[in-house]
């Protein structure tokens, strides 16, 4: 693992705590506000824009996006992507604490499998191939089969946004979801590219006259608009619930696609990393879907089994008490013939 790989990681990390944070951070504020009395936000107010805590949740998310934003600079995008499930953890764990929000059995469950999915993920990460300069990522810019699959993503986003949209977009949640997520694929390819440049230009490097770094931010700009236009749709229409984790796996499933044709990252790699990403990134999404699915749903101690129920004065299994039937080990084995034979002699007295 390189010093790169390593920065990587550590700003992708810092990213899903900051990330996470901001939104704990905000909800504290609202909170406030609507204990003051204020008009609350989704009433039209902004007197949010009054409260340090709402500002302090916004400074901590433009922190967190630079992280994020600096990460693809060093990191595999394969790697990068998948590790935003974090923020999402870290969002529950601390709402628990600091908000006094119920976080189940099933949220906790979730929790554990997202860090296990990441750990595995890390470990068994790919080393993409080198690109330090914009002339190399304008070479892979130009393979077939990245243009090919370019091409795909806009032609099926058209066909969603303009066929698809207007007939089911209102009932099927994957309408909006599926163009958030194939565009975001783009997006993260141009945030990749600037990343790369940046690092020219704090070098000294003359970026600024290479039309490649434009062209890549104009893309950037329109594929982040397009991406805010359609979750907002999406979260419009249906629970968040159901938008989040959807979301989160066609958006990263998509990215990591995108990067293995553009970068190879998974060219070199061995069997047993290949599985394991995989494994990682399924492990993830389970994590997810069991954080998310089932937050609402409450599951009480009278749902888990006799012996792990809280405050129960009888914490002995049924075969230990004295009140039981005796254990089968010492019945008859062939009761009914005895009480047959048991029967007959007392008719023939």
């Amino acid at each position: 693992m390189g010093a790169g790989f390593g920065l990587g990681l550590g700003l992708a990390l810092a990213s899903s705590a900051f990330i996470g944070g901001s939104f704990v951070l905000k909800k504290k504020g609202l909170l406030r506000l609507c204990r003051r009395g204020r008009a609350r936000a989704g009433q039209g107010g902004h007197a949010y824009l009054r409260e340090w805590l709402w500002w302090a949740g916004l400074l901590c998310m433009g922190v967190g996006e630079a992280a994020n934003f600096a990460a693809y600079a060093f990191a595999p995008a394969t790697l990068v992507t998948p590790l935003g499930a974090l923020s999402v953890l870290v969002s529950a764990v601390l709402s628990s604490t600091f908000l006094n929000e119920q976080l189940n059995v099933h949220g906790k469950i979730g929790c554990i499998l997202s860090i296990l999915g990441s750990t595995v993920m890390v470990i068994h990460a790919p080393q993409e191939e080198e690109v330090s300069s914009l002339e190399s990522m304008a070479e892979k810019l130009k393979d077939p089969g990245f243009i090919a699959f370019a091409v795909c993503v806009l032609v099926s986003s058209l066909l969603l946004i303009f066929v698809a949209g207007p007939r089911y977009g209102q009932s099927n949640v994957l309408v909006y979801v599926l163009v958030c997520s194939a565009i975001g694929s783009l997006s993260v390819s141009c945030v990749k590219g600037l990343g790369i440049a940046l690092k020219e230009l704090f070098s000294g490097k003359p970026v600024l006259k290479e039309p490649l770094g434009w062209v890549l931010l104009v893309c950037l700009v329109i594929c982040i608009s397009i991406q805010i236009n359609y979750l907002n749709k999406a979260l419009d229409i249906f629970n968040t619930s159901v938008v989040t984790p959807v979301y989160y796996v066609l958006f990263t499933t998509a990215v990591m696609t995108c990067s293995t044709i553009l970068f190879k990252e998974w060219q070199h790699m061995v069997l047993d990393n290949v599985v394991g990403s995989i494994s990682g990134f399924l492990t993830i999404v389970s994590g997810i879907f069991l954080l998310h699915a089932f937050r609402d749903m409450p599951f009480p101690p009278s749902l888990l089994p006799l012996f792990l129920q809280p405050g129960r004065a009888d914490l002995h299994p049924p075969w230990s008490s004295a009140d039981r039937h005796q254990s089968c080990q010492h019945q008859p084995l062939l009761p009914s013939e005895d009480k047959g034979s048991q029967s007959a002699e007392e008719e023939e007295k």
